[in-house]
């Protein structure tokens, strides 16, 4: 918005233009503490040995975010997944996740597209991140920060827009400083979804009202309360072709039920902390969250194509989840001397006791499995061959295949898994953070974790059980040969228990397989060209340790690893009064367990930039480019996502100090891409142009 002006400038500020520079330098070098930030102790990020990305609330405004995967678009180092169409999921340095997601440094771990509306920034950790996360992180996470209670200050800030699609949004973000001791504050905001494929559509609802209490000169406690209510359509893309690319012809086609292919979630989250400063050198927060969780994912989708005959194979599935996570953490930080050496310690703990229900019913075609035709692989009940039209011939689950007979389907017959899971986590951390002289510190910690899980499953009526303790140790080094410039090293391990991100079962082996452990080698470059513009550079290598049954001997276990390495550069600052630059670079390369394949979605050279010019007082633009490298599709590398290059632009008008308006175009160019995927026939297929315009503005 435009009044964010502690995160930075707002053109229609121009009064304070200084001054809100100023402090746009303050926050960008520090990650406070009372953002619940993501390192938990106040560390200037020249000193963090560790590569690292901030986007603030105004950053997410002015290029027209509305979503995870807008922001990883611009971040280096990582890229999006399909997500199946009904969930955030990002790409790591490599490493796929659907559960690294943080809020308020809190664990987020459910599957959906999370909204932006209330956010203060949004912060991405890359590499192996177990010590102040526990389990997963494996490839880094993102934290969102949201917008807390500001005592003595009142004010509403509003926005509305509409794209070129037929998409519309409303925001509201009001605060009331009900005395000097309390403020009220709420967040707001209605989206209609529309885009450029057939069917699609939705409707996404969020409030979050919470309420800031001044406890004393040394305690404040903030509490929040967040509803969300979100339905749209799931579209899993389009099927790839013989040469194992996605099937260009087949761009405006959607291989799903106009009326089934659905996702569908209900939340509340409940949310406080509270903050203590003991002395002038011990501080502790302590936070305590619940929320439950209840979503519904609802499809049909490519599952084989055949390019000679035009036909595809249709498969399907519809998924629920109740899950009820509650989650108490603390941490005391103090800061001392011993021995002529300074030192932030940081001594945390964390329960988690998560509670979660899901079950999965496959898809059941009443017609034999003899409609599957020849040379389509696969022949189930629960898939169905069609000829590849627009639309395809499926309503409500009743549809003509390919050879003109009639189909019924049925979500209620072929039932996949139905299993109860609860699990307790606790967990302890330690770390260091010492200052042996002016250019030297070093940081040393580790945690330890007891993950005890314990599955139902239903239809064999039996309970598995398993507990996995690990340690996680971190190390990090970072030199300053001026106060300007940090060279950094660091070591991190993280695990992953073998139930999964969503704990769905550990059947079979799984409940006797050790986790998935994690270890990340980074070194790397900070260098502040003045006070307004940083160049971080860095190198990495990622290594995974998968025990596995091995084929010769079920008694014994092999481990397959993985490693990716990788070199990522980031520029962010004002390059002038006028000229505001977020650039990053990375090149990735891994291989997999036989060292001849690639990873999947691993690009090997990712490139971004956005460039915001201020042309007047008045009139500023805006101009961003995108390019990713092609990647493969699947594990066996058959399949490939080409390359893309991505031009957006962007027009800022101040009508007057307190209201804005904004043009946001996408894909400047018209570019047929796809950005993502999930499996070999589900390839993502990019937005064309779209141009949106929104009005700004506070009172």
């Amino acid at each position: 918005m435009i009044a964010d002006e502690d995160k930075k400038e707002a053109p229609a500020k121009k009064a304070e233009e200084a001054e809100t520079k100023e402090e746009m330098v303050v926050i960008g070098k520090y990650l406070y503490t009372d953002l619940i930030n993501a390192l938990r102790t106040p560390t200037p990020i020249i000193d963090v040995p560790q590569s690292l990305s901030i986007m603030t609330a105004v950053q997410l405004e002015e290029q027209g975010f509305t979503s995870i995967g807008d922001i990883i678009n611009y971040t280096p180092g990582v890229n999006t997944s399909q997500g199946e169409g009904h969930r955030d999921a990002i790409v790591f340095r490599g490493v796929r996740s659907t559960a690294d997601f943080f809020i308020d440094g809190v664990r987020d771990d459910v599957q959906y597209y999370r909204p932006l509306y209330n956010l203060e920034q949004v912060e991405i950790l890359r590499g192996p991140n177990a010590l102040l996360f526990g389990r997963g992180g494996t490839g880094g996470i993102l934290n969102r920060v949201t917008k807390k209670g500001r005592i003595g200050e009142r004010f509403t800030r509003y926005q509305a827009g509409s794209d070129s699609f037929g998409e519309f949004g409303l925001q509201i973000d009001s605060n009331f400083g009900v005395s000097d001791r309390r403020a009220f504050r709420i967040n707001a905001f209605y989206e209609s979804l529309q885009n450029h494929r057939d069917f699609y559509d939705g409707d996404r609802i969020g409030i979050n009202p919470t309420v800031k209490f001044a406890l004393g000169p040394s305690t404040t406690l903030d509490l929040s309360y967040e509803y969300a209510d979100h339905e749209r359509f799931v579209d899993r893309g389009i099927p790839t072709g013989d040469d194992g690319r996605p099937v260009e012809a087949l761009e405006d086609v959607v291989f799903g039920d106009g009326e089934l292919n659905t996702t569908e979630l209900e939340a509340h989250l409940i949310r406080a902390k509270l903050e203590h400063k003991f002395s002038e050198h011990i501080k502790g927060n302590f936070s305590a969250f619940h929320g439950n969780y209840d979503k519904l994912y609802r499809n049909f989708y490519a599952s084989d194509y055949d390019e000679a005959t035009n036909i595809v194979e249709l498969d399907g599935y519809v998924d629920t989840t109740l899950r009820k996570n509650t989650i108490l953490s603390g941490d005391l930080i103090g800061e001392f001397d011993a021995a002529n050496v300074r030192h932030t310690v940081i001594f945390g703990a964390e329960f988690i006791d998560t509670s979660s229900d899901q079950n999965r019913y496959n898809s059941y075609f009443d017609t034999s499995a003899a409609d599957v035709a020849a040379g389509v692989p696969g022949a189930r009940t629960d898939q169905a061959n069609f000829l590849a039209t627009r639309p395809i011939v499926l309503t409500n689950g009743v549809g003509v295949l390919a050879d003109g007979r009639t189909t019924n389907n049925s979500f209620s017959t072929n039932l996949n898994d139905d299993t109860r899971v609860n699990i307790e986590v606790l967990s302890f951390y330690l770390q260091d953070e010492i200052e042996i002289s002016d250019k030297f510190d070093v940081t040393l910690g580790a945690r330890f974790d007891s993950f005890d899980i314990e599955v139902f499953n239903v239809p064999a009526n039996e309970v598995r059980t398993r507990e996995d303790q690990e340690v996680s140790p971190r190390l990090g080094l970072v030199y300053k040969p001026k106060e300007n410039t940090s060279f950094y090293a660091s070591y991190s391990e993280s695990f992953l228990p073998r139930s999964g991100e969503q704990f769905a079962n550990i059947n079979g082996d799984n409940n006797r397989l050790d986790p998935n452990t994690f270890t990340n080698l980074e070194a790397g470059v900070k260098w502040d060209f003045d006070r307004r513009l940083s160049l971080t550079a860095a190198v990495f290598e990622i290594e995974q340790e998968s025990p596995v049954v091995a084929d010769s001997d079920a008694g014994t276990f092999d481990v397959i690893e993985t490693s990716v390495e990788g070199i990522e550069l980031q520029l962010q600052g004002q390059v002038s009064d006028r000229w505001f630059i977020s650039g990053g670079y990375s090149y990735l390369d891994g291989e997999q367990a036989d060292g001849v394949l690639r990873p999947r979605e691993l690009p090997e050279n990712m490139f971004s930039v956005w460039n915001s010019f201020k042309v007047t007082e008045l009139f500023s633009l805006g101009l961003g480019m995108t390019y990713q490298d092609e990647s493969f599709i699947n594990n066996s590398n058959s399949a490939v996502l080409p390359s893309y290059t991505r031009f957006d632009a962007a027009a800022y008008y101040d009508v007057s100090d307190k209201i804005r308006i904004q043009l946001n175009i996408e894909n400047l160019t018209d570019e047929l891409y796809f950005p993502n995927s999930h499996s070999t026939h589900q390839a993502t297929v990019g937005a064309p142009f779209n141009a949106r315009l929104s009005l700004k503005g506070q009172f």
